[in-house]
């Protein structure tokens, strides 16, 4: 993606708290034809010893997963929160409006995962991200129902080959970042949460958050 020098995030960290903040992903490889194609899923951040690795898995009737497996490196975009910002938020009048976000891009190369009991486990490593006693109940399900819900999907691993993080908070315009930040504060979820890292980023004074 385009990352100017002064947006760009090289701590793993900011990266890794997006993505397990904003798990929908956007699944972005090609199709049969050469026309990229996008599949949009939740997807679970796990930190190995050799790398990163985002565990997903899709409807089998998709044929993205097709595509995987005939071109596995493909693209993982996860959007955080965004904003628009007022230029009245600038001491003076020459100036005009933008729009702030954090965005994190991986380059990934792809893996099936066939196994049913690998498969499971993918599944309760997503279901503990978003509502772990579901867990009982899926263990719960008559073994022949569950197999068909497994059967119905194809999972797979997407290992990070490369990583962008965009932190695109007007870092480069200091005179703004006060009014900035009073401005988001009083703002909608997704202008908070951006007032939230300008205080993780250290871009407004302790006094002013």
């Amino acid at each position: 993606m385009y990352l100017p020098a002064q947006f760009r995030s090289t701590d793993p960290a900011h990266a890794h708290a997006l993505m397990r903040a904003h798990p929908l992903a956007s699944l972005v490889s090609t199709d049969d034809g050469g026309f990229p194609c996008v599949s949009h899923l939740p997807l679970h951040l796990q930190e190995r010893a050799d790398g990163l690795v985002l565990l997903g898995h899709c409807a089998k009737a998709n044929p993205h997963w097709r595509y995987l497996q005939a071109r596995p490196q493909a693209l993982v975009t996860f959007m955080g929160p965004h904003a628009y910002l007022s230029p009245t938020v600038y001491p003076d009048l020459a100036r005009v409006p933008t729009w702030n976000y954090l965005a994190v891009h991986c380059r990934v190369q792809a893996t099936l995962v066939e196994q049913p009991a690998a498969k499971d486990a993918l599944l309760k490593a997503l279901i503990g991200d978003h509502e772990p006693p579901y867990v009982a109940q899926w263990r719960a399900l008559d073994e022949d129902f569950a197999h068909r819900m497994l059967a119905g999907i194809v999972a797979f691993e997407l290992r990070v080959t490369e990583l962008q993080c965009a932190l695109k908070l007007n870092q480069h315009r200091k005179e703004a970042h006060a009014a900035m930040y009073q401005a988001y504060r009083q703002g909608g979820l997704g202008a908070q949460a951006l007032a939230d890292w300008m205080q993780t980023l250290g871009l407004v004074p302790a006094q002013e958050a």
